[in-house]
């Protein structure tokens, strides 16, 4: 609840110990004995009895003073109760007090950042660093050597539990013990040491997913955020945090590096000006774009030049056929162009209906042609596609087979193989959405990073919009350029990160004169009927003081008993 945002004040009876802000304690509420933290402390004598603080809990608190200030500008800038953002610091049991481990020497080879590295910790820097790499971890290890050496903390975050898996044995094998885990998946008791290790200074590194973005309050040395673009680091629960963002703040508030890696980085992330490093002057390796639109006549789903290629691969080379999950694109049958809508070029649906700005369009555009054929095809029809031509060589991914077929989620913890095939990734490209070049780019240059390092082993990929800015992007090997024009495009609608964007959807018939009223600064869009919810957009240059007015109109929602569920930085739109 909003309401409690500013705590509740008690007296700290004599036989406690002296309490500090972060501190675990157990307070009365009501008739009951609740948890709760310690935000704030004084001197000054109340004018009325208070009731006493019941006991602490564990033996140091879950954040500290500096600390608090992120969180505070956690809650308010994601529209998120103060007391739902502080317990995400915990770890899920109560930390207690045991001998702080010895720093061993750091046996890291040295790289580009060493440096880097060593300047950091000499002078505790804020502006943070990307580094721009199709190998974040290997060009980024060397940092993280002079600041376990010093006998500070290093948190590392990666997109889903498979990539922590895989990312923490590299780490173990260069950094021995001192590396520890924290996901989902882990029990109570490992995360919980994990993150008492954070918070003694024992010269330790975690790595996890999202959730440990929120700790290390006390002797953090540097943060590092791996691929930092990925959809993983955006929580859909309140607070609908990015973890780039909540790491961005501390590392300004709290004083330690930030490192942010990818081989396409965010919009947000570019227009922050981080300090630009690069580890090779291209990030990622040649593509093969295959025109699907030359096609004189139709070969099915798989093109020929792309037959050939899986062909000549050899008779033993992996292969892994990329599809897209969701969505179809169309084409014309008379001049082969793909259905785009006219008003704003996003992917036109069957009907001829745009998703994006509700427009329609029953002929096409270049030629005026009324008949179109379905572009792309799902996992399975993929497999009996090739399966024709190469047998039983071929299956999705997890089968076994030589040549896989899969979609982007079965690239987290894939294993390199030597040729990579992107099927009709136009629906990426031409999604209804305002963020869909850069995420096609990102999406394809993950596939394109699958294939082997070394000679013969390449990328293809296949599409009827050779001559889109994205595959300009994707031959160049450089995202610099795209994401530089994208940010110039974003200040002709005020999207980020040239402008903020909140959505809020409740389920409350009566709620639209309370939002007009919250965002009366800003400009509000809506509402979007979708079943028993209705859904808004808050859009304005600065959003800062809508955000607290929200707060407001959110809680009387909420107390009223209705749903609210509010995304700040939506990233689908």
């Amino acid at each position: 609840s909003f309401a409690v945002d500013d705590g509740f004040t008690y007296e700290i009876p004599d036989n406690l110990p002296a309490l500090e802000i972060g501190d675990v304690v157990r307070v009365p509420v009501g008739g009951r004995t609740l948890r709760g933290w310690v935000i704030s402390l004084g001197d000054e004598a109340p004018e009325r009895p208070l009731r006493a603080v019941v006991s602490r809990s564990g033996t140091w608190g879950v954040f500290n003073a500096s600390m608090l200030g992120s969180l505070r500008w956690v809650a308010t800038h994601y529209v998120a109760p103060l007391s739902t953002v502080l317990s995400r610091c915990a770890p899920p049991n109560i930390p207690r007090a045991k001998p702080k481990d010895a720093v061993s020497e750091v046996d890291v080879p040295t790289g580009p950042l060493t440096a880097w590295g060593e300047r950091q910790t000499r002078s505790g820097r804020t502006r943070p660093g990307y580094v721009l790499s199709g190998d974040p971890l290997s060009a980024t290890l060397s940092a993280v050597g002079p600041v376990l050496a010093s006998g500070r903390n290093v948190v590392v975050t990666a997109p889903t539990v498979v990539e922590v898996a895989d990312v923490a044995e590299r780490l173990r094998r260069a950094l021995g013990r001192r590396v520890l885990t924290a996901t989902s998946q882990d029990s109570a008791a490992v995360r919980t040491v994990a993150w008492t290790k954070l918070a003694r200074g024992t010269g330790s590194l975690v790595i996890g997913t999202r959730e440990v973005a929120f700790w290390g309050a006390n002797d953090l040395g540097l943060a590092l955020v791996l691929d930092e673009g990925r959809r993983g680091y955006k929580s859909p629960q309140t607070p609908t945090y990015n973890v780039r963002d909540v790491l961005r703040r501390r590392s300004t508030i709290e004083r330690f590096p930030l490192l942010l890696t990818g081989a396409v980085p965010t919009s947000e992330a570019v227009a922050a000006g981080p300090e630009m490093i690069r580890a090779r002057r291209r990030i990622w390796p040649l593509v093969e774009v295959v025109d699907r639109s030359s096609e004189h006549e139709s070969h099915g789903i798989i093109t020929e030049s792309v037959r050939r290629a899986i062909a000549g691969s050899g008779e033993s080379a992996s292969v892994l056929a990329l599809v897209p999950r969701r969505g179809t694109s169309y084409r014309c049958v008379r001049c082969r162009t793909l259905r785009r809508c006219p008003t704003c070029d996003a992917m036109l649906e069957r009907d001829g209906h745009c998703p994006r700005c509700n427009a329609s369009s029953s002929a096409c555009d270049h030629c005026g042609g009324t008949r179109f054929e379905a572009l792309g095809a799902g996992v399975r029809r993929i497999v009996e596609d090739l399966g024709r031509i190469f047998g039983s060589d071929v299956g999705p991914t997890g089968s076994g087979r030589r040549i896989s077929v899969g979609t982007e989620r079965d690239l987290a913890g894939l294993a390199p193989v030597d040729l990579v095939i992107v099927v009709d990734p136009d629906v990426w490209i031409l999604a209804p959405n305002y963020r869909a070049g850069e995420d096609a780019l990102r999406l394809l240059v993950r596939a394109v990073l699958a294939a082997k390092p070394g000679r013969g082993r390449r990328a293809v990929v296949q599409t009827s919009i050779p001559d889109h800015p994205v595959f300009d992007a994707l031959r160049s090997g450089d995202p610099m350029p795209f994401m530089t024009s994208i940010i110039a495009r974003r200040e002709e609608t005020g999207f980020p990160p040239v402008g903020e964007l909140i959505a809020l959807e409740t389920d409350a018939p009566d709620a639209h004169a309370m939002l007009a009223d919250a965002a009366s600064e800003a400009t509000l869009l809506g509402p979007a009927s979708d079943g028993e919810r209705q859904r808004w957009l808050i859009q304005g240059a600065d959003l800062a003081r809508t955000r607290l007015r929200l707060r407001s109109a959110v809680g009387t929602l909420r107390d009223g008993g209705f749903r609210v569920r509010v995304d700040a930085d939506p990233i689908d739109l």
